[in-house]
């Protein structure tokens, strides 16, 4: 029963803040003209209802200027990577900073602006110099844009708990697939302690796998330099507007969002073939 029952747990996709307003139409204008805020929708003529949104930032709006009235000064908290990009776009806006971009005793770069209803925005994020700091590799580490060996590929895997295959011609064929590939070497040792492969059609479609870290090295700021590589290849070669998908465990997820990864429903089959009847 208790399996059961965790089986049909919710699963949560997003949360969108509904605020009252003085002017929906107003609103979402000064949403999208200042806050930069892309896509919209409204509902009603004129609209008593709308949104808008951001990548994952989802804001809805209704009209009722008495509910606004009294709602001046609640807040809304919101996280992004690259803030200081941001920062400077609203202060070009002109936008209501009341709080300017600092770094707080949290660990994290904050600033605040006032709406053009009065509700607070703090958005917050972690500042360049330690997103980039963050991405060098403790230790005497290269990382090295080539796939790892047939024999490096099998000790990274094992030593993760990994079951790769013991045909060498099957990883031979995984290992000859990337578009991309990167290893992280010991310099002291010459061993390969880490590699992430991207997939990928070289148009609109990418895909990040086999992600792995030497249990020994991890926590080192390896992983983060490994997927800064892929990052960093595909800025240069991907097309505009690719999409980039990977599958992580669960736990994983803020690693991945700090390069831009959001989490998305998906639907996975496994090719299980009865070896008997081969």
């Amino acid at each position: 029963m208790e399996n059961k029952e965790n089986k049909l747990q919710p699963i949560f996709s997003h949360v969108e803040p509904v605020l009252a307003v003085q002017d929906v139409s107003e609103t979402i204008m000064y949403w999208q003209n200042v806050l930069g805020f892309p896509t919209k929708w409204i509902w009603d003529e004129p609209p008593t209802f709308g949104a808008v949104s951001w990548q994952k930032v989802h804001v809805q709006f209704y009209q009722n200027a008495t509910v606004a009235a009294t709602s001046k000064g609640n807040s809304i908290w919101i996280r992004l990577q690259r803030i200081e990009e941001l920062y400077r776009f609203h202060q070009k806006k002109n936008a209501e900073i009341i709080a300017p971009l600092e770094n707080k005793p949290w660990g994290m770069a904050q600033y605040t602006l006032r709406e053009v209803n009065g509700y607070l925005l703090h958005f917050a994020g972690i500042i360049a110099d330690k997103e980039k700091s963050a991405t060098n590799p403790s230790g005497n580490i290269s990382i090295i844009g080539r796939a790892p060996s047939i024999e490096e590929y099998r000790n990274l895997a094992s030593a993760v708990g990994w079951s790769p295959s013991p045909d060498d011609d099957v990883i031979k064929t995984i290992l000859a697939a990337p578009v991309f590939a990167v290893v992280a070497r010991d310099n002291a040792t010459g061993n390969v302690v880490g590699c992430a492969l991207l997939l990928g059609d070289h148009a609109t479609f990418y895909y990040v796998k086999d992600v792995i870290v030497h249990p020994t090295w991890q926590r080192k700021r390896i992983g983060t330099a490994l997927m800064q590589a892929l990052t960093d290849w595909l800025e240069k070669n991907a097309a505009n507007n690719a999409l980039i998908g990977l599958i992580t465990g669960e736990g994983l997820e803020p690693f991945y969002q700090q390069f831009g990864f959001a989490q998305a429903f998906s639907m996975l089959r496994y090719i299980h073939r009865n070896e008997e009847n081969k």
